[in-house]
């Protein structure tokens, strides 16, 4: 860790007060994290289904992000566990176990209500409704919360992290447009996430990590680590694969508890690729096995560095056998038998993906230094196949979402009008919450310094401000409270005093 001493500098203002009782500056950005109300308020919001109602059986984004840190703490181990990989990883900039956690236990402080569904009706939103150029990304507002909104550091604004455990964070290391320049979303072949944005490519990169007004934050971030313009630190890396490991799994366990993950529906689908393949590791066109056969064209193609037929059909085997034909052959019903299969199923599976991950010297552009194994990448790639095909493309919760992006949708409206238009102070605006007050004065300094620098033109600052701090407000609700306050702005609560203000 010496060569790189920077790692561990704090943003401008911070100090050391308030560290608390930890000795280690990770770990103490560690407890900051945990002690946040935003890190509290994930137990609120949707994973894959709301929360609310689930009862104890399906995840929310407070359990996945704990289950992440797990995951990634016992990567960072894994790593350093071997002589000659810690030797590399050091080179690289380090990895240190509380770090990795501490991104981990972040990365998801920007998910708005609704989880990834919220997500897109917020950018939508915010581009072109609310007229902010990079509009809303989850990741985005992540590191936007601990630099800048979250109040729990010690320093005037954010929770004064230090820069190793702010670049953790960094999952995609540029803005939405134009920085780094060259842009990742012009490239022929873009890093993971960094391709234009689907049905709006003149939005830049789908997948950002800063927005305009964090983008210094960015550079002063990732400055001691000595990794390419579009590449995570080992750190992110790290949290990345541990994302990509607790998503694989997890998900999966909570829809067979619920019933929803299907034996029969799953089984067909791995069986009919697997038997109707041909010489060239082809799958059928159409019915039962098409779906999966469009993911392995879709790898080959995209990821060819990594890709491979046998090691995609070895893949499709196993979770066939361990999965469907093993367990999701017994309905969950509750019972301490149960509940030992969907551990046993889940610590496997978990010991398989850590004791897979690698390092990778000179990693092509879709891949980071960090990345799973051969066999592994292909076999977390046909376990988030099975997820997405088997739960989020069911009618039934496109229903269901269709209803929560109303609820956004009315929210911003709402907000945007009680706002208003012109360009005078939030605080003209009677009866205004206090924090949406707080949040527009907050992003009117933030434009009035682009606007300085020429980066956004002066006559739009109020507007962004308040746009900005609608966006702001609306991500820092739950489910439930976003739910709420739509009622109580509308009209449809009888309740005066409710639970439906931010943080």
């Amino acid at each position: 860790m010496s060569a790189h001493p920077d790692r561990s500098a704090r943003s401008p203002g911070a100090d050391e007060q308030g560290a608390g009782l930890a000795t280690s500056p990770y770990r103490a950005d560690r407890d900051r994290i945990a002690a946040s109300p935003f890190f509290a308020r994930l137990a609120g919001v949707t994973q894959v289904v709301s929360p609310n109602g689930a009862g104890l059986l399906l995840h929310n984004r407070l359990t996945h992000s704990l289950q992440v840190a797990q995951v990634a703490r016992a990567i960072a181990e894994h790593l350093g566990a071997d002589p000659a990989t810690a030797a590399e990883v050091s080179r690289l900039g380090g990895c240190d176990p509380d770090v990795v956690e501490a991104a981990a236990l972040a990365h998801d402080l920007g998910h708005p209500p609704f989880g990834h569904l919220g997500e897109q009706v917020l950018d939508r939103l915010a581009r072109e409704r609310l007229g902010l150029v990079d509009g809303f990304e989850g990741n985005a507002q992540s590191f936007r919360i601990v630099t800048t909104i979250d109040l729990h550091g010690p320093g005037s604004s954010g929770l004064g992290l230090t820069a190793a455990v702010r670049a953790a964070i960094l999952k995609y290391p540029w803005g939405r447009r134009g920085h780094p320049d060259p842009h990742p979303s012009t490239a022929a072949l873009p890093p993971r996430g960094g391709g234009p944005t689907p049905g709006a490519p003149q939005a830049g990169s789908a997948k950002f990590s800063a927005y305009l007004t964090e983008l210094a934050e960015l550079d002063a971030s990732r400055a001691p680590f000595p990794v390419g313009p579009w590449q995570q630190t080992v750190e992110a890396a790290v949290m990345d694969t541990a994302d990509d490991v607790a998503y694989a799994i997890h998900d999966l366990e909570d829809f067979h508890r619920v019933g929803v993950l299907q034996q029969a529906g799953v089984a067909t689908e791995l069986r009919c690729w697997q038997e109707n393949r041909d010489g060239e590791g082809a799958g059928p066109s159409a019915g039962p096995g098409s779906a999966l056969e469009r993911l392995r064209r879709r790898m080959a193609e995209r990821d060819g560095w990594v890709f491979e037929a046998d090691a995609f059909a070895a893949a499709v085997a196993r979770v066939r056998a361990e999965l469907a034909d093993s367990l999701l052959i017994t309905p969950f019903d509750g019972s301490m038998a149960a509940e030992r299969a969907v551990a046993e199923f889940s610590a496997r599976w978990t010991s398989r993906l850590v004791g897979g991950v690698r390092v990778l010297r000179d990693p092509p552009v879709r891949a980071a230094h960090v990345a799973l194994g051969v066999e592994q990448w292909h076999e977390v790639s046909v376990l988030k196949f099975v997820h997405q095909h088997f739960v989020l493309r069911r009618a039934d919760l496109a229903s269901y979402q269709r209803g929560q992006a109303t609820v956004v949708t009315g929210l911003v409206g709402a907000l945007q009008e009680w706002l208003g238009g012109d360009a005078g102070a939030a605080a003209d605006t009677p009866g205004l919450p206090p924090r949406l007050h707080d949040l527009v004065e907050l992003a009117r300094g933030e434009y009035a310094g682009l606007a300085d620098r020429g980066v956004v033109p002066a006559g739009e600052v109020g507007a962004l401000a308040r746009g900005r701090a609608v966006v702001d407000y609306v991500a820092s609700l739950t489910d439930a409270q976003a739910g709420a306050l739509l009622d109580v702005l509308t009209g449809r609560s009888a309740r005066l005093w409710t639970d439906a203000m931010a943080l």
